[in-house]
């Protein structure tokens, strides 16, 4: 039975590696033709990859206002059309070689900073309704979106691979805007709710099978 285990392993290894290790990595490679040019324009404008970060925290924080009033299908709109900026900044940095471990890290961080504001703006609008089903939603998503974040960055620090899952950032923004757009927000709550508890319990199992391996 071990060297049966032994054998798999050892044919996972040699098996080609996918190019794309998350559909996040193939949206982002794939967007370049549009956000390289973008990018390069906007460094000529004698901006700075971290300004534009900032910039798109700004809109987000925007489009929550615009949740917060109750005109869902204008923000998902609005969330649509600001959303490839999250990709910019990170393009624009690889072209104009001004990528850091610093603008990593505010890149990253002030992703968190935009969905937990959506979902506030999400949140108040709802109070107001007295829907109490789609708050315990937005709770749980929430929740679920943060440890999707922590657990990739706890793993990676501690020296795992773990970009799995279905629902990393890019699909989290797709499923929000799509629900807000075609009027059926609840349905977004939902599988946001479940999509982001299933994709953190995904990775902690992923990374539970490396530590295992590396036991071994």
């Amino acid at each position: 039975m071990e060297e049966a285990q032994v054998k798999k392993l050892r044919l996972k290894k040699v098996r080609p590696k996918s190019r794309y290790e998350t559909f996040t990595d193939w949206a982002r490679e794939t967007a370049e033709v549009i956000t390289v040019p973008i990018g390069l324009f906007l460094a000529r404008l004698g901006l700075h990859p971290n300004t534009v970060t900032l910039l798109g925290t700004l809109l987000n924080i925007g489009v929550a206002v615009v949740l917060a009033t109750g005109r869902l299908r204008l923000g998902g709109v609005l969330l649509a059309l600001i959303a490839p900026i999250d990709a910019v900044d990170g393009a624009m940095a690889r072209a104009v070689g001004q990528k850091s471990r610093f603008g990593g890290f505010l890149d990253s961080t002030l992703d968190r900073i935009c969905e937990a504001a959506l979902m506030l703006g999400l949140a108040i609008h709802y109070l107001r309704q007295g829907a109490a089903v789609e708050i315990i939603l937005i709770l749980v998503a929430l929740f679920g979106g943060m440890m999707v974040s922590y657990t990739r960055a706890r793993a990676e620090a501690a020296g795992f691979s773990c970009k799995v899952g279905i629902m990393t950032r890019v699909e989290r923004i797709v499923v929000l805007a799509a629900g807000l757009i075609l009027g059926f927000p609840t349905v977004a709550l939902w599988v946001l709710a479940v999509g982001n508890v299933a994709t953190a319990i995904h990775r902690i199992l992923h990374v539970y099978r490396q530590a295992r391996l590396e036991g071994r």
